[in-house]
């Protein structure tokens, strides 16, 4: 297992829109190539060919393979974390069965929406010595639950911290599964029910008790505060 270091850190940053484009393309054609060809064989020479780029090119933005492998991996990662933040900031004031509906639909989509190269990412995360990232991001996704938890319309939680991190994590392994599963789009789509009914079910058993009048006028009244 390759340990992340400041050699995998990209050189810069593209600032104009042509550097965006090139670093675009670069990381469109890191990923066919993961898909096409496997970690092992990924070379910058082969991912600049595929970009249409120099390698020279390639190295004004990336040093190195782990570099790139590792900004790649990130780019993924923030993908499907902001995804779930952003159906998190939608869902706010939500009852736990809408939030559960679209909490669920919106994960399930940025991890499967694009299967082989979340298949192909998922690789590379195993190969790295990623962990720092991945806790990063996983903070990110219980920070956004939290948030969202904590103005559900019918119920209050007690520790919302250990509320997040139990969704999070029992959301990720299925969905992970299904990854490295060949199943038909039948069975994709029960998961994706049983996993609904499994958030509603546990974020009912787990709130402190269901949301008093009292508390939801007192929400209605901070609303409706002037800044």
């Amino acid at each position: 297992m390759t340990r992340l270091n400041a050699r995998a850190k990209p050189v810069r940053a593209p600032v104009q829109a042509r550097s965006a484009n090139t670093v675009e393309a670069i990381f469109q054609a890191t990923v066919q190539v993961l898909i096409q060809l496997g970690i092992k064989q990924l070379t910058t020479t082969k991912v600049a060919d595929r970009a249409g780029v120099s390698v020279g090119t390639l190295y004004q933005y990336f040093p190195n393979k782990e570099a790139l492998l590792c900004a790649a991996l990130e780019r993924h990662l923030n993908a499907v974390v902001s995804a779930v933040e952003a159906a998190c900031s939608a869902l706010k004031g939500q009852s736990i069965d809408v939030m559960s509906e679209t909490l669920v639909s919106a994960f399930m989509q940025a991890k499967l929406g694009a299967p082989d190269a979340s298949k192909a990412l998922y690789v590379v995360a195993q190969e790295l010595a990623s962990a720092d990232v991945v806790a990063l991001m996983t903070q990110r996704s219980q920070l956004a639950l939290c948030d969202m938890l904590a103005t559900a319309s019918d119920a209050t939680f007690n520790d919302l911290r250990v509320v997040s991190y139990m969704l999070s994590t029992a959301l990720v392994g299925p969905v992970q599964g299904l990854l490295h599963t060949e199943v038909p789009p039948e069975f994709v789509q029960q998961v994706k029910a049983q996993l609904v009914g499994m958030t509603a079910a546990y974020l009912k058993q787990a709130r402190s008790s269901p949301l008093t009048a009292a508390v939801r006028h007192a929400r209605a009244e901070q609303v409706s505060l002037p800044n």
